[in-house]
């Protein structure tokens, strides 16, 4: 007898869901890491696995590294409200001396004439002309006067050296900005609403991080059962086979060669299916460690041999109101706000004068002392004040102010969409875990009921009371619902991982949910 070809079709979605259901579970990003067959597997449980992700998770390390950054600018502004001093020391060689040269000139002196009093003065009288000794005789001298004319007198060229080619120089400056108009205030709010929005990504990773070892720990729990049950499905489709065989040969004719072979060609098939199944629980298992920040070599199995399900129960609305508090979206939103509203203080500055202090400490040390090399002038000291007053900029910082503000605007948009935003995605998952609930009873009546049918069938077969295909049919819609099963106790696991992500796991434990 032929195979129905809406069985074919029941059979091919069956092979369509078991791998289409996998690679859901760990997701595209980590879909093309090639398991080594080298590759060291360890058991681990779901608490081991976040443990280690949280030590060894790039990502998350990469999040503190930012918040570090963060914090590092925040400090930065906080350093202007204090003096700054620079020094500074320094030497400095001259090819050769500096120096002046005056140029040359001429002295002009005007007539004149000179009165000469009269007056007594004494001459020496050498030895050997009245006397054998030197004589000193007073003489007398009359009045005079000397006239002078007017006469130019030159004056040559003068090179002054300055000082020694070697110099040392020390100096202290200090600056003290006083007023500011609100500057720095401004510049101290954007950087620490920058630390908040990074503290809130950071978070967020973090919860990334624990969703994502929690969907691949599930997920490769997922592809073991799948694998288990292609497995379980193709011994019980084989002793189908052989029996069939067997009828074939040595039955009574009800059996043809046609079952037989439309027989074999599923049970190829589902060869085939396992196969593929056994690859991706091998691809879970390096998705888990991948993860987990672990080396491309390294699998791990989930300790759990099945997976659990635990139905969620809670209230939507205080569920919704109490996410605020805890999601990074939240507060990463109200971090840039804060940060806005810094740069529009910061562009208000520019309305404002700017008032400060400023000294200097100066010693220079030169060998020379003359010209400019003076003990004045190695070493002095100054201290004053400075006063920077806008007055026109062609509008510019109006118009900072402008888009400062208009930034802020635009963020507070923003945060009434998150705030919407947030509630609907809570919804859709809050909506997804009751029909989750729902859907669970059902497709465990359904595998239950599978099982039942396929075991009466193979019963009935084996004392040829039933047609091949439907004994086929019963098997593979027994993995079918199973597998189902399966599915629909990893939505059930995914979708509360993913609740915890949208508003945290604090809130779970404030309102006393199952996580």
């Amino acid at each position: 007898m032929s195979i129905h070809p809406a069985f074919k079709r029941l059979f091919g979605l069956g092979l369509l869901l078991a791998t289409g259901w996998l690679i859901a579970a760990y997701g595209e990003d980590t879909a093309q890491i090639p398991p080594s067959e080298s590759a060291s597997i360890r058991e681990m449980s779901l608490e081991q696995c976040l443990n280690t992700a949280m030590q060894g998770n790039h990502r998350r390390r990469a999040s503190k590294f930012a918040v570090i950054m963060a914090e590092a600018q925040h400090r930065q502004a906080l350093s202007g409200y204090w003096p700054q001093f620079h020094g500074m020391v320094g030497y400095e060689h001259t090819s050769q001396s500096p120096d002046f040269v005056f140029p040359a000139s001429s002295m002009s002196v005007p007539a004149q004439a000179i009165h000469v009093p009269a007056g007594t003065a004494l001459v020496t009288v050498p030895a050997g002309v009245l006397g054998p000794t030197a004589v000193q005789l007073p003489v007398s001298t009359p009045a005079e006067t000397i006239g002078v004319a007017a006469q130019k007198l030159p004056i040559a060229a003068q090179d002054i050296k300055l000082m020694d080619p070697d110099s040392f120089v020390e100096s202290l400056d200090m600056t003290w900005l006083l007023y500011d108009g609100g500057m720095r205030k401004g510049y101290r709010e954007q950087s620490a609403g920058l630390v908040d929005m990074m503290k809130a990504e950071s978070r967020r990773t973090d919860l990334e991080v624990v969703d994502s070892v929690k969907r691949y720990y599930y997920g490769a729990i997922l592809a073991r059962e799948l694998h288990q049950l292609g497995n379980d499905t193709l011994a019980r489709m084989e002793a189908t086979l052989n029996l069939t065989q067997s009828m074939y040969t040595n039955g009574a004719g009800k059996v043809k060669k046609t079952d037989f072979l439309d027989n074999k060609v599923v049970v190829e098939t589902m060869r085939s299916m396992v196969a593929e199944l056994e690859k991706n629980e091998a691809m879970a298992e390096a998705a888990l460690a991948n993860t987990m920040g672990l080396a491309w070599t390294e699998s791990i199995s989930p300790a759990d041999k099945e997976l659990p399900y635990a139905p969620f129960k809670g209230d939507l609305d205080k569920l919704v109101s109490t996410a605020y508090e805890f999601s990074p979206d939240w507060a990463k939103i109200e971090g840039g706000i804060r940060a806005a509203e810094g740069a529009v203080r910061t562009e208000r500055s520019g309305y404002f004068p700017k008032l400060a202090l400023k000294g200097e400490l100066h010693s220079w040390e030169n060998h020379y002392e003359a010209g400019l090399a003076t003990p004045d002038n190695k070493e002095m000291w100054s201290f004053g004040g400075g006063l920077d007053i806008p007055l026109f900029s062609g509008f510019l910082t109006r118009h900072k102010v402008e888009e400062a503000r208009a930034r802020v605007e635009q963020l507070q948009e923003q945060k009434i969409l998150i705030k919407e935003g947030i509630g609907v995605q809570i919804k859709d998952v809050f909506l997804g875990l009751r029909a989750v609930e729902k859907s669970y009873q059902a497709t465990l009546d359904a595998m239950t009921a599978a099982q039942e049918n396929r075991d009466l069938n193979t019963r009935a077969y084996e004392n040829e009371l039933a047609e091949t295909d439907k004994v086929i049919k019963s098997e593979l819609v027994e993995a079918l619902m199973t597998a189902q099963h399966y599915k629909t106790q990893y939505d059930d696991l995914a979708l509360q991982s993913q609740l915890c992500l949208l508003v945290g796991k604090e809130v779970l434990k404030s309102l006393a949910m199952t996580p």
